[in-house]
């Protein structure tokens, strides 16, 4: 149980887990034999945690941010220990008695809570850990010595996206065919350019294109594709002036800039939707999904970690919080920084409302219209079913008349299966992300039990 008495679910827990490893290993220890010393109380939960060589870690868990300390030496948040406490907990209500906090763990929840109180940070998990991302920082101290430091990026990336044109006239004077035969190289290199000129959102894109050749059939139209899309955010940087501010402001997000955080802030219940990890070589990046049940709102949560590391952000999937968001700036935004902490609320939420495939699409559609280098768009779909088709899973609408195919990489997660047997041959409702090369179905609801969130990732 958590601050506000809401029973958290096993599913709930193994989705704060950072990776399959911290799920499998803090399986392993979400049973009583390797605890000691475990209580609750005060929106916390504690214990000991018996490791190898006779050493017992000192673990506790704020369960109102969620947020949590623990002796051990790894470098996931939340750790093995930590997960394997919490599971304990929601797999079992008896065993974890009420009791007064240790000294070790009442003096980190006093610290924690008081830090949080003091600088209105949402328990130093949400708000203080996505400002230190570039959330909601506070203006500089010398606005005239900002203005010159802004101007002198801009002029970087615009020399980045002159040579990065340059590049991708020559490829296409070469011929796409050439690109396989030149290999990765050219276009790390290209890449590390545009890191230089300060243009991380290009040498993201430049990466990509990078991956393409050779990566099966149908390269080369992809390949094209990628590029246009290159060439457009290149002309719409160097054309900004002359865009629509809502369309400028997409564009420099897109090119690396920070959007800034200066929306109407919005307080409601949010329902936590979904939660995954994408990383590379450099960072990991958490995405978290959430919906505001009175307001309607879909709102997406980023958060990061340097390679190697978690991001510390972490919601459980399908519990329903208490909070206020405040918007990016940018035509069809959807990021939001949390403004204060958040409070898990009883009571199940019902699904986002959905629609078939057919309005799916036009969704994605009028997103495009505003963002035409968005990867993916979040939509709900009601009353569908999984089913097989010749060249994969979809997800057809009850009647049969429209079907969206499931992405390639949606299509070998186990994630599917359990969406299959959740259906069990009965119409479902699916949130997930609408993108060119599919769909990527993220949770799902049963007719039969409409307040139960089932994660897909």
């Amino acid at each position: 149980m958590n601050a506000m008495g809401v029973r958290v679910s096993v599913e709930q827990v193994l989705a704060l887990a950072p990776d399959d490893a911290s799920r499998r290993a803090g399986s392993a220890l979400g049973t009583a034999g390797p605890w000691s010393g475990t209580g609750r109380g005060g929106g916390a939960v504690w214990g000991l945690c018996k490791g190898s060589g006779g050493v017992s870690y000192r673990t506790v868990v704020d369960t109102t941010g969620p947020a949590y300390l623990c002796a051990c030496p790894s470098r996931k948040f939340p750790c093995k220990h930590a997960l394997g406490l919490l599971l304990l907990q929601a797999s079992d209500a008896a065993a974890i008695e009420e009791a007064t906090a240790p000294d070790w763990a009442a003096r980190w929840l006093t610290d924690r809570r008081e830090h949080a109180g003091s600088t209105g940070s949402a328990g130093g998990t949400a708000s203080a850990a996505l400002g230190a991302e570039g959330g909601a920082a506070a203006g500089p101290a010398d606005p005239e010595a900002a203005r010159r430091r802004a101007e002198r990026r801009a002029a970087r990336i615009t020399s980045g996206a002159q040579e990065l044109e340059q590049r991708l006239t020559d490829l296409l004077r070469g011929g796409l065919a050439a690109a396989e035969q030149a290999g990765y190289g050219p276009w790390e290199e290209t890449a590390a350019r545009m890191v230089d000129a300060q243009a991380p959102g290009l040498a993201g894109r430049v990466r990509e294109l990078g991956a393409i050749p050779g990566s099966g059939p149908g390269w080369p139209v992809r390949l094209l594709e990628e590029c246009a899309l290159t060439h457009l955010l290149d002309r719409a940087w160097l054309g900004a002036d002359r865009l629509p501010a809502p369309f400028a402001a997409t564009v420099r997000t897109r090119v690396g800039l920070t959007a800034p955080v200066d929306g109407v802030p919005l307080r409601d219940h949010w329902l936590v939707l979904a939660q995954y990890d994408a990383a590379d070589a450099r960072l990991t990046t958490r995405r978290i999904w959430l919906h505001g049940t009175a307001s309607g709102r879909t709102a997406l949560l980023l958060s990061f970690g340097a390679a190697g590391r978690a991001p510390r952000l972490a919601l459980p999937v399908g519990a329903v919080l208490d909070g206020e968001l405040t918007p990016h700036t940018g035509s069809g935004q959807l990021r939001a920084e949390p403004g204060e902490r958040f409070v898990p609320v009883a009571g199940p939420a019902a699904p986002p409302p959905g629609g078939p495939v057919g309005a799916a699409l036009d969704a994605y559609g009028r997103a495009l219209r505003e963002d035409p280098w968005l990867d993916s768009w979040p939509v709900t779909l009601s009353g569908v079913l999984p089913a097989r088709a010749e060249y994969g899973w979809q997800l057809a609408d009850a009647d049969g008349r429209e079907a969206l195919p499931l992405t390639p990489a949606a299509q070998s997660r186990p994630g599917l299966w359990r969406l299959v047997a959740l259906s069990g041959g009965a119409p479902v409702t699916v949130f997930g992300e609408c993108g060119h090369r599919g769909f990527t179905p993220l949770a799902a609801w049963s007719p039969e039990t409409p307040g139960e969130t089932v994660p897909l990732v």
